[in-house]
């Protein structure tokens, strides 16, 4: 039978109650001097509780919202549900923020005190705290100057200074699921981040529908997280870390995404969350890598994605069968051990994901869910599941007690107790979003008759050429990132004739390309280069190939350079920022129409 998740009023009371059950079994890891170390529940709860406490007698009352900056480790997730447990709201930033960001968060959401993890972090922070004139209470995972005015405390010293038994802390946690447990910024593809609010319920109600998802469709046991997306993004917050907490769960947090190959087999996760990009690249990598192994290992993965194609489309025969014993006996056990060997589920999500990619990992005999979502609906609105029958082009059903219905413009609309309170301080936005107890998602989309939702694209991201013609640009793009020539691609051509492309060619393959032109591979250069150019245009005839006349791309436009969190172009959940890469490279793209 399957197991329900129980009704909690608040997080704090589900976190205590699974400590109170999980004892001195591990709850968090972290990799120090090279060995994975644990803080037990037992011993978080005793931190949750002592800082908590701590957060009290600093001044701080009830409703105060308190930022906390720091990289994803177990101080992150001690000092979230500590500031829940004193009564106050999270508020999560981007440790990629500028001080103009930081600026921004700590005026819109008046934050009264701020944690930090480090004097290297500080360095961006603390001049906006000086500008700010707003919060003068700053609490370090580690001690560090700062100027004079601020009233400075070191974490671990305030736990230590006010020691306080779980159980007193988990009956001063009379919050209801209504409350107000964070304020979380979006990332901002197209201009400033607003801060959503969301309520101790909308987070529970997300725990809930996926860990029906988990126990219907795998079995709910001792799950294992690993954690390596950003803990101020809604995806990772809830995802990665209130969910596991839900499910009494273990969280390891990861070194770095450079060492997540080797994080997830030292692990052995049973569940990871990850985006798009991330399994993009990930794709690549394992193609490559067998390939140049070549022979057996190249030959299985080529039958492994011809059988994965044939059992997806429904077209497998009795021929395939001996072939089909091969690869699940030779290829896929040695892909499932580079993969830890227990793993559950993949779950995609914060981005579209081209269904190619999908296809890619389940070939390989790993079981790969695209959910949906967005900040606003605490993030999650649905996920395929197994039994109900996985499409790589589709989102999956609503998660329990979700209500969603399509409006006459094909947008998306979710009613629930997921559902965001608003924007903080912004009543204006909030207005243009919650409409009747509706969320107007902005995304556009259809539901199959087995209740299954697919997204057609973003509505404020729709290209509207000048014939009034409809092109989804996300699909585009996610069509040329698969060609094994370009890393990253934008399109353009709003109220045009026809389809431009911004691309930034892949790094190892234009390094291997200059190694056999005898080319020395600087951007600059290469843009200049008419063979190289010629290369990179193979590749977008290759994808117009497969798209309609509407959406193909006529000219192209080589990047001076990747799209980056640093310059901007990317947000801290590798989205494009459309309107920052535009203002880059507006005047190179409209000449393409000359």
């Amino acid at each position: 039978m399957a197991r329900q998740l129980e009704r909690f009023p608040n997080l704090v009371t589900m976190f205590f109650a699974r400590a109170t059950e999980k004892g001195d079994t591990p709850f968090l890891w972290t990799k120090t001097s090279g060995t994975w170390v644990a803080t037990s529940w037992a011993e978080a709860a005793r931190q949750v509780a002592s800082l908590a406490t701590a957060l009290t007698a600093i001044g701080l009352k009830r409703g105060d919202r308190v930022m906390l900056v720091a990289e994803n480790r177990p101080e992150w997730c001690l000092s979230d549900l500590a500031i829940m447990a004193a009564g106050c709201i999270t508020v999560p930033t981007y440790v990629t923020n500028t001080e103009r960001d930081h600026l921004h968060i700590i005026e819109n959401a008046g934050t009264c005190a701020i944690i930090v993890s480090t004097a290297k972090l500080a360095k961006t922070l603390l001049p906006a705290v000086i500008r700010s004139n707003q919060a003068q209470t700053v609490i370090g995972f580690e001690d560090m100057k700062v100027p004079a005015g601020i009233d400075f405390h070191n974490w671990h010293a305030l736990i230590a200074a006010h020691q306080t038994a779980p159980e007193t802390a988990a009956a001063r946690a009379d919050f209801e699921r209504e409350d107000l447990a964070c304020i979380i910024y979006t990332s901002g593809t197209g201009g400033a981040p607003r801060g959503v609010m969301q309520h101790h319920g909308a987070i529970l109600h997300n725990c809930a529908g996926c860990a029906s998802v988990i126990s219907e469709d795998f079995g709910w046991d001792d799950e294992v997280f690993l954690s390596f997306l950003p803990l101020s993004h809604a995806y990772e917050h809830t995802g990665g870390q209130h969910f596991p907490i839900s499910l009494g769960g273990q969280i390891y947090y990861a070194e770095g995404l450079e060492k997540l190959a080797a994080n997830i087999e030292e692990t052995r996760p049973t569940i990871m969350f990850v985006v798009p990009r991330l399994f993009e690249v990930l794709r690549t990598r394992i193609s490559k890598t067998i390939e140049k192994q070549g022979g057996a290992s190249a030959y299985l993965l080529r039958q492994a994605l011809d059988i994965g194609g044939k059992r997806y489309a429904g077209r497998l025969r009795l021929i395939d069968r001996p072939m089909q014993a091969a690869v699940a006996t030779l290829f896929k056990p040695k892909i499932s051990k580079k993969f830890g060997g227990r793993l559950k589920a993949m779950i995609s999500g914060g981005a579209p994901l081209n269904p190619e990619v999908g296809l890619f990992f389940e070939a390989l005999g790993l079981t790969f869910l695209q959910g949906y979502g967005q900040t606003e609906a605490a993030p999650v609105i649905s996920c395929n599941r197994p039994k109900a029958g996985v499409r790589m082009d589709s989102v999956g059903r609503a998660l329990n007690d979700t209500e969603v219905r399509i409006a006459e413009d094909g947008e998306i609309l979710v009613r629930g107790e997921l559902v965001m309170h608003g924007y903080w301080r912004n009543d204006a936005e909030t207005a243009k979003v919650l409409k009747d107890g509706w969320l107007h998602t902005g995304d556009i989309g259809e539901i199959d008759d087995r209740g299954r939702i697919r997204i057609t694209d973003r509505k404020k991201d729709l290209i509207i050429n000048d014939k009034g013609e409809n092109v989804a640009p996300q699909k585009v793009e996610g069509m040329l990132t698969l060609q094994p020539e370009i890393a990253q691609a934008m399109i353009a051509g709003d109220k045009r004739p026809y389809m431009v492309a911004l691309i930034v060619p892949d790094p190892e393959w234009t390094q291997e390309w200059c190694a056999k032109n005898g080319d020395a591979c600087s951007f600059t250069r290469l843009a200049e280069n008419s063979e190289f150019r010629t290369a990179i245009g193979h590749a977008v005839e290759r994808v117009n190939a497969d798209l309609t006349v509407t959406e193909r791309v006529r000219r192209f436009v080589l990047a001076d350079g990747p799209f980056t969190i640093e310059n901007e172009q990317l947000t801290p959940s590798l989205k494009i920022r459309r309107h920052v890469v535009k203002q880059a490279y507006g005047e190179r793209l409209d000449a393409l129409y000359k």
